[in-house]
């Protein structure tokens, strides 16, 4: 069974990367050989971004809040890891590997910083960790998250990016109030219209669509910016650097508060992943917004995004393996 479900999510992980990587491909196609093409998928990248957020806010489920009293004090530290230490840990690697490239160092602190709130909790399911605390978690994630951009953007980028004082906010209302207004009207008609169940059908199918949307969105940044982003194809080993080095740092992390609090194997299982998945796909959307016409921010975005699927799914197999490991020396 473990392996049938693990065999499942990898399948689903492998189609999603192969979409991501298939768009970069596309992207670039059409943007180094036919500029007509690429100027007219350029054209329509806000359509796309609204739909994205539209989408990823319709996609979050706020039922789990009434576990939250459950465990709240391993919430508390999901919290301060997540916020505090691993941005930490993320402008320390960032620094050291791309100061001399700040637009790259601005995108991967972004990266960085932002807490998944959708598929880490599928991978907390299949390790068999707290999948309950963890759908508590998802809707808290997001909304520290975005009370939260304003101000590690600003911190991050105000020196590279030429901003006005009050550019983030006036973006972030513009592109965030819209979406959000779509996403409270839908959930509400779907309500009133379907049964409970129907609903969360229809609403997990709408999640499903994102990994599509992401992908046509990245195909537009491609195409549309080719030239810049092959410019500086020379990066790209440095930001995989990064990013590698930035999951082996929080993979340590979540190991040395798992042991030094003792926690169970399923809140160890939850720490791991929620310190590990990065909100990615929300942020490279928020950042579209609030920072607009700067490929070389998304693309360091999306360079993470690439990296976490087999991140993940090697977790994944290391936290089942040491499950099996510790129930076998029990059983002896």
């Amino acid at each position: 069974m473990l392996k049938t479900l693990t065999a499942t999510s990898n399948n689903g992980l492998g189609l999603t990367a192969a979409l991501l990587i298939a768009s970069i491909g596309i992207g670039t196609l059409a943007g180094y050989t036919t500029p007509t093409m690429a100027n007219w998928l350029n054209s329509y990248t806000d359509i796309t971004l609204f739909v994205l957020i539209s989408c990823l806010f319709i996609s979050v489920r706020f039922d789990g809040l009434k576990k939250i009293h459950r465990k709240l004090s391993l919430v508390l530290i999901a919290l301060v890891a997540n916020f505090i230490i691993v941005p930490l840990i993320g402008y320390s690697i960032a620094y050291f590997l791309l100061d001399s490239y700040p637009l790259f160092m601005v995108g991967l602190m972004i990266y960085f910083m932002s807490p998944c709130t959708d598929w880490f909790l599928g991978f907390t399911r299949i390790c068999h960790g707290d999948a309950l605390l963890g759908s508590a978690l998802l809707p808290i994630n997001m909304l520290v998250q975005l009370l939260l951009y304003p101000f590690y953007v600003y911190l991050f980028s105000h020196n590279v990016v030429e901003l006005g004082s009050d550019v983030i906010w006036t973006n972030l209302q513009h592109w965030f109030m819209a979406p959000l207004v779509v996403a409270v009207l839908v959930r509400v008609a779907l309500h009133f219209i379907l049964t409970p169940e129907r609903s969360v059908l229809l609403s997990d199918k709408i999640n499903h669509c994102i990994p599509l949307i992401i992908s046509l969105l990245i195909m537009q940044i491609f195409a549309g910016n080719i030239d810049v982003l092959l410019a500086h194809a020379y990066i790209v080993p440095w930001l995989l650097l990064s990013v590698l080095c930035f999951f082996v740092s929080t993979f340590f992390l979540s190991e040395l508060l798992s042991k030094g609090l003792g926690l169970v194997y399923a809140e160890r299982v939850l720490l791991t992943m929620t310190i590990a998945a990065r909100n990615a796909p929300l942020m490279l959307a928020i950042t579209m917004a609030a920072l607009p016409n700067q490929p070389l921010i998304y693309a360091a975005i999306i360079i993470g995004m690439l990296l976490e699927f087999p991140h993940l799914t090697a977790l994944s197999h290391l936290l089942l393996r040491s499950q099996t490991s510790t129930s076998e020396k029990t059983v002896t």
